[in-house]
């Protein structure tokens, strides 16, 4: 686990007693502006604390997204969630209330979804770039920031593909959705190059970016640009990207960058020798598609953390996350081994929607405004490798991923600008 100083909103061990079960006789109520207080019916009283603990509640003046308050006409107040289409009497915010002390913050676990992670958050105003959100779980991030008020921003290989995508998220909501879907092949940078180009000139803020496509199994493959393709597409088409649109990031301050990487960036050699920076993108007679892809996810670590450090003091944080093992999406099509595999697997694996959760933590929850530079496996910190945490490294690949750019097969008058 990660070391946490006391100081730190995100690092205390938060306490909330939203689970407390109120003695019999006893409701929970809120204010206008949001203030929690409790009616005791038999002693016919009122009063601010919870009746066990003495801890008082605050919530959020402004309902959760989809929510809005109706009075009936005998003056009773009542709820309408617009999403699912149900009236309650009973204040949806009270099931956010946190401690007026703490910060109390939900828990979730490997079961979580991303739906329940962000559930009754209001992501309105906000706009989010995703890569590879046509399927799987980046389709899943997508589907729940939409739902939840959030422009998305579908950067996409296939364009069709991605038009589909935007409209079987907007069939599936039964409120309206703002999705655009912009080409980005990663594989490519004169691609991620126009991708930038087009979010400019459309003038988009960017509150979120989600690192999130990838490829896995390919045979040894060189792009266009001259360059090993799992390496190209997993890491250096996200670091260019992001070279690129660092400034509206900055500009749309605080931002948050959330890369996926996993697991098996702990395992960047076949047999557990040292490694090096030069060991990426070998050439085709030491090439492992195995290895590449692990050593892909341990450059997304050292990404994430690089960028963090280097963007932080802009506004710009950065975490990296761990969606789960052998999830069931397209990411195994170039492998026959793997698909096999899933076949067993997939009963005890997690879910595209938990396989999304995690991410959805790293880029909606507030006690993450402003934190960056850390791992996330199951919505909580963790440690990564000793290779991964390494500085000097991070530097190292940072310098290589700019050479790799500037040297390629196709260079366009296009400078690298990263602070």
């Amino acid at each position: 686990m990660i070391e946490m100083t006391s100081g730190d909103a995100f690092l205390e061990d938060l306490i909330s007693d939203s689970d407390d079960e109120l003695p019999v006789g006893w409701e929970m109520r809120v204010t206008d502006d949001g203030r929690v207080f409790y009616v005791d019916h038999s002693g016919k009283c009122t009063q601010w604390g919870h009746p066990k603990t003495s801890r008082e509640k605050k919530l959020s003046p402004d309902l959760p997204f989809g929510w809005q308050k109706g009075v009936t006409e005998d003056g009773s107040s009542i709820f309408v969630d617009q999403v699912n289409k149900r009236t309650t009497c009973v204040d949806p915010r009270i099931a956010y209330a946190t401690t007026s002390k703490n910060k109390g913050r939900m828990k979730y676990d490997a079961n979580s979804s991303a739906m329940a992670v962000i559930r009754g958050k209001n992501m309105h105003g906000k706009t989010a770039l995703i890569t590879g959100g046509t399927s799987g779980i980046g389709f899943e991030t997508a589907r729940a920031l939409s739902l939840h008020g959030c422009h998305v921003i579908l950067a996409c290989r296939d364009v069709s593909k991605g038009k589909q995508a935007a409209e079987k998220i907007r069939k599936d909501q039964s409120i309206d959705v703002h999705i655009d879907v912009v080409e980005c092949d990663l594989s490519s940078l004169t691609s991620v190059e126009l991708c930038a180009k087009k979010v400019i000139n459309k003038k988009w803020c960017i509150n979120i970016l989600i690192c999130n496509a990838g490829i896995f199994g390919l045979p040894f493959t060189l792009t266009e640009d001259g360059i090993e393709a799992t390496f190209a597409t997993n890491h250096l088409g996200h670091f260019y990207l992001i070279d690129l649109l660092k400034d509206v990031l900055i500009a749309s301050q605080p931002s948050r960058v959330v890369v996926v990487s996993g697991e098996s960036h702990r395992y960047p050699t076949l047999y557990d020798e040292e490694f090096t920076i030069d060991d990426i993108s070998s050439n085709e007679s030491s090439y492992y598609a195995c290895v590449a892809y692990n050593q892909s996810k341990l450059c997304n670590l050292l990404f994430a953390f690089e960028l963090n450090r280097r963007l932080s003091a802009y506004g710009v944080y950065c975490n990296a996350v761990h969606p789960g093992n052998l999830i069931a999406t397209k990411l195994m099509r170039h492998s026959y081994v793997y698909q096999f595999l899933l076949k067993f697997i997939q009963p005890f694996a997690k879910s595209k929607e938990q396989g999304a959760a995690t991410t959805i933590y790293c880029a909606t929850s507030d006690e993450l405004e402003r934190i960056g530079g850390y791992y996330f496996n199951n919505c909580c910190g963790c440690e990564p490798s000793k290779l991964a945490s390494d500085e000097e490294l991070a530097r190292k690949l940072w310098l290589r991923s700019e050479m790799f750019i500037r040297n390629r097969k196709n260079p366009r008058d296009n400078s690298l600008g990263f602070i």
